[in-house]
């Protein structure tokens, strides 16, 4: 997102995006052995059981052989950006200054392609390291309408998936997020109020308000990453281009009656079309 070679000046560059400056000059240190075995092991206990949290993953490491306090667990989860999805005060942490949205989707009937996407990010462990996955998504059928991959949580490679995504397709009429300051962040919110889009927040301690896209992730977990076991982000990116192919073309959900994210989605845009 950030082009070093651009005549536009760096600082000028992240303050259009609403970026830290420092961000576009991070390059993150790799991490020890033993904590990216750590990171990968609670990555997929936090998939089995997303209602754990840093206590509980703890004691599920422990019967696994991993020595280690609770304290390095909950440093290794803020490090992957995840937390215990269940009722709480405070589900999500926006950065200061950062304008939070209502949650607009209570009561409304999501049925046709193209009324709402969402949106997430989530953690992808690699063999000597580990990368974060965001990808946008139509509520109504599913379908994966964009994705990238990033190895630090700046929101420079979410807004270019959303980009990415109305650059493909009509802007729907409300877009859901967390409130994560990714998706707070001016650069983000910026694009979908440029485009029309009313902005969607999910409310404190409402952890099932983007529940279609947790259930993605735990499908691409399951489905593929912990299969393959990428070496790089290069491998990574190459196998989750055929997976999402495979996802929208083929993959049968039993929320949609037994149908893939691809039927439903050009079926409903249709009768919406036609309706208009």
């Amino acid at each position: 997102m950030i082009d070093v070679a651009h005549p536009l000046p760096v600082t000028r560059q992240t303050r259009l995006l609403g970026l830290a400056r420092s961000s576009a000059y991070y390059r993150p240190a790799p991490g020890s052995e033993r904590d990216l075995a750590l990171m990968a092991a609670i990555d997929e206990i936090h998939t089995e059981l997303p209602f754990y949290g840093a206590r509980r993953i703890r004691g599920e490491l422990l019967g696994r052989g991993f020595v280690v306090g609770r304290g390095h667990v909950a440093t290794l989860m803020r490090r992957m950006g995840i937390t215990a999805i269940a009722p709480k005060r405070r589900t999500s942490k926006p950065a200061p200054g950062h304008k939070i949205y209502p949650y607009l989707l209570r009561g409304l009937e999501i049925s046709e392609a193209g009324h709402v996407w969402s949106t997430d990010i989530t953690y992808l462990p690699l063999a000597r390291g580990f990368c974060y996955l965001t990808a946008v998504m139509d509520w109504a059928s599913r379908r994966v309408l964009s994705w990238r991959l990033s190895n630090t949580l700046d929101a420079g490679f979410c807004i270019e998936a959303l980009e990415e995504a109305l650059a493909r397709y009509d802007a729907p009429q409300i877009f859901n997020t967390d409130q994560g300051s990714q998706f707070t962040s001016e650069g983000f919110t910026s694009v979908l109020t440029g485009h029309g889009v009313q902005i969607s927040m999910d409310g404190r301690g409402r952890w099932l308000d983007n529940v279609y896209i947790e259930r993605l992730w735990r499908s691409v977990k399951h489905e593929e990453v912990y299969l393959k076991a990428y070496e790089n982000l290069t491998e990574a990116r190459r196998e989750l281009t055929a997976y999402f192919d495979f996802y929208n073309h083929r993959r049968r959900h039993q929320g949609l009656s037994d149908r893939t994210p691809d039927e439903v989605y050009w079926s409903t845009l249709r009768r919406q079309a036609t309706a208009a």
